[in-house]
């Protein structure tokens, strides 16, 4: 199996460094090529296509967020990661809407950095902790804010959508605090394999795209009490 092609974008070398250093003994990761600012960015996963970008956020010239709105546009394979100091809710929000699938702080670890670059390419949303808290905090806002009555759901989604086993909705739940198939694997006392069959099948059950799009559809459907 060939290794997944990464993409450095920071504008101190140093960051640079420590990353290539630290995915250099990374299975199954290869780092491809850096760029100091965002114009430098789209222009090397232009010609690099990378199958995944650590993106920083405060650069010179373009910064992390057009860059990774360019990139997502232009190369919808490439799957952008945003690697940042900054957590500010305007920031994650944005970083989120540009089409990042994953939302890291610089004092992550390691093998958490690791995990996010083989989880976007499982298809996974890789979310900071504290980043996931602030998403799971605009959903509650969204909960609060959306009309008591819920909307009429078309008769044929009504019939086509299979309930979540017991099992699936703890799972579901987990989903929201933004762990990994991992974590929730080590919560649950569950091996990750297990975990990953739990979540597609979560998926397919909501026709949802994504695992974060299965946690929207789950609150816009009531599958989940966000005000509690």
């Amino acid at each position: 199996m060939s290794s997944i092609r990464v993409l450095l974008v920071d504008d101190q070398e140093i960051v640079r460094q420590g990353l290539t250093t630290i995915l250099k003994y990374a299975p199954g990761i290869e780092v491809v090529g850096q760029a100091g600012d965002g114009e430098e960015a789209v222009a090397q996963a232009r010609a690099l296509r990378p199958e995944v970008v650590l993106m920083d956020l405060k650069m010179p010239r373009l910064g992390g967020i057009p860059a990774t709105r360019r990139i997502c546009t232009e190369l919808p394979d490439t799957q952008v990661i945003i690697l940042t100091t900054y957590d500010a809710d305007d920031l994650v929000f944005e970083g989120i809407k540009a089409g990042a699938k994953g939302y890291l702080l610089k004092d992550a670890a390691s093998e958490t950095l690791v995990e996010a670059i083989h989880g976007v390419m499982r298809g996974e949303s890789q979310l900071d902790p504290s980043v996931a808290r602030k998403v799971l905090g605009e959903f509650q806002r969204l909960a609060t804010e959306a009309p008591a009555r819920k909307p009429a759901l078309d008769t044929q989604d009504e019939l086509v959508i299979e309930p979540l086993t017991p099992r699936e909705e703890e799972v579901l739940h987990l989903l929201v605090e933004g762990l990994s198939n991992k974590e929730i694997g080590a919560r649950l006392h569950l091996t990750e394999g297990t975990i990953k069959n739990y979540v597609s099948n979560i998926i397919a059950k909501l026709q949802a795209n994504d695992r974060t799009h299965a946690v929207v559809l789950a609150i816009k459907r009531g599958l989940l009490d966000l005000t509690q």
